[in-house]
């Protein structure tokens, strides 16, 4: 996937074939590179070679790297699309929420999903730069694709031309050294001559030129043989000089293990002292009747990390609509997400795994409403309502611990809540309801139903609203009664 960040990221994480970063990495066992799995399925070849290296291996040597793929969800990125900033683990959420509808921001071509995207950036789109495949000879030059042509006719690129031949043809004249080393002129026998003297002599020349190159053969084996003798002298040395290095690098490597293994498991153990933190608090004010009442302590904080991108949003705890149904979740983006990020609070409902999504309906298609308490005794409460979209996969069963949220991206203006002494935010707390209407309440109860005291239990609660459905009920009958007799 693209981002416009990747040309700093360590090349590792940078696909060898399509020069991205790496979308379910495989890895080459033969050479250690790694490509996109979607790289790797458009060639469709029972060996492959490596773009980076060359070096072919069979398709039974190529595996799914999920170790690398973990390593890498924490990797900076910014958007290529926008100027969102996170990390790779939130990016193709972020995707699929702020872009749905992909457009090249090269050429401006539509594309219908963010993987289409990436294969049309790829391998397709003629704006986009891609490095000269001679950029190990000295073209380092970045050319959009529909000049490459051009790039190849360049001064640039047929100096590098020059320096590839140059290099082939010393490997040749290396590997033709040896067998030409000892060719001579001993086939020049096309011509005769009668005169026996001139023959004589030309065998005595060459009998003395023999006798020449034999002495300085024995002259070399004799130093031949002692070079010999020191360099076995120092290699011994070399040797022992390498066996001593060894073993320091396999002290060194054992005491980088046993580090290793230590901070592992405290983060391991971090993380699960985290996980038991978090259920315990979840436990302590689970909701079990659809409605959760969200504390949000600490808020000037929250929205300056929100603010500084250290952490764009919050979770709320989970709460459940009965001991057995559905599991759900809030998710706050204090500074905004997508198109209303700096102008908005963004505020989402989240479907989560539960222990009985078996026996549930979905898709789920219950009405959610928001509402962010006025404090002050003029409880003019922010409240806003959303039906789900069932074509949605925010409201299917969940597959992974949470879905995608979904919700209402421009809950309340930045401005106003930011305001010193707004109604919402009083000794740095906000308070969020998050209601899941199941019996379909009237849009005109809901402000009744949600300025009814929290502290009140829930069937009294309910008590009240069916009152106040009844008597909204007489009421409508009498007005059609008095209608009907005028």
């Amino acid at each position: 996937m693209d981002a416009q960040n990747k040309n700093i990221l360590d090349s590792k994480f940078i696909c060898a074939r399509c020069s991205f970063i790496l979308s379910e990495p495989v890895q080459l066992k033969r050479c250690g590179h790694r490509i996109c799995q979607s790289c790797l399925d458009t060639l469709n070849q029972n060996t492959v070679k490596c773009p980076q290296c060359q070096i072919e291996t069979p398709q039974n040597q190529i595996m799914s790297d999920r170790d690398f793929k973990n390593n890498m969800q924490c990797l900076p990125i910014i958007c290529s699309l926008c100027n969102w900033n996170g990390i790779l683990i939130d990016y193709q959420e972020h995707l699929v929420q702020s872009h749905p509808n992909t457009k090249c921001n090269y050429c401006d071509e539509e594309c219908n999903s963010i993987n289409h995207l990436n294969q049309h950036k790829a391998f397709h789109c003629s704006n986009i730069a891609i490095e000269c495949q001679l950029k190990n000879f000295g073209c380092h030059q970045e050319i959009p694709r529909f000049e490459l042509k051009a790039h190849y006719q360049s001064k640039q690129h047929q100096d590098s031309m020059l320096e590839v031949i140059k290099q082939l043809k010393l490997q040749l004249s290396e590997a033709q050294a040896a067998s030409t080393s000892m060719d001579s002129d001993v086939s020049r026998t096309t011509t005769t001559t009668d005169d026996d003297n001139f023959v004589a002599n030309q065998l005595e020349q060459l009998q003395e030129t023999i006798n020449m190159l034999a002495n300085g053969t024995a002259i070399l084996n004799e130093e031949t043989q002692q070079l010999g003798t020191e360099f076995l002298e120092h290699q011994n040395k070399r040797q022992g000089l390498v066996e001593n290095t060894s073993n320091v690098k396999l002290a060194v490597e054992e005491e980088q293990l046993l580090n290793e293994a230590i901070t592992q498991n405290l983060e391991i153990l971090n993380q699960n002292l985290l996980s038991l933190r978090e259920k315990i608090d979840d436990k302590q004010c689970t909701s079990y009747d659809g409605s959760f009442t969200w504390k949000i302590k600490d808020f000037r904080e929250k929205m300056a990390d929100a603010q500084s991108e250290k952490q764009a949003s919050i979770y709320s705890p989970p709460f459940y609509s009965s001991p057995t149904g559905y599991k759900m979740r809030a998710r706050l983006y204090l500074n905004g997400d997508g198109n209303a990020r700096r102008t908005h609070m963004s505020l989402f409902f989240v479907l989560m795994r539960g222990q009985h999504d078996q026996i549930l309906k979905f898709p789920f298609n219950y009405k959610v409403t928001f509402c962010m308490y006025d404090q002050t005794p003029q409880r003019r409460h922010i409240i806003d309502s959303f039906r789900p979209d069932i074509r949605s996969s925010s409201f299917h069963r969940p597959r992974s611990d949470m879905n995608i949220a979904s919700g209402i991206p421009k809950f309340y203006p930045l401005v106003k809540i930011l305001e010193e002494g707004n109604p919402y935010v009083q000794d740095d707390t906000i308070f969020i309801k998050v209601m899941v209407d199941f019996g379909d309440l009237p849009k005109t109860i809901l402000p009744y139903a949600l300025s009814l005291n929290p502290g009140l239990p829930t069937d009294v609660q309910q008590h009240f609203i069916r009152q106040a459905l009844e008597k909204k009920a007489e009421i409508q009958t009498s007005k059609e009664h008095s209608t009907t007799d005028t």
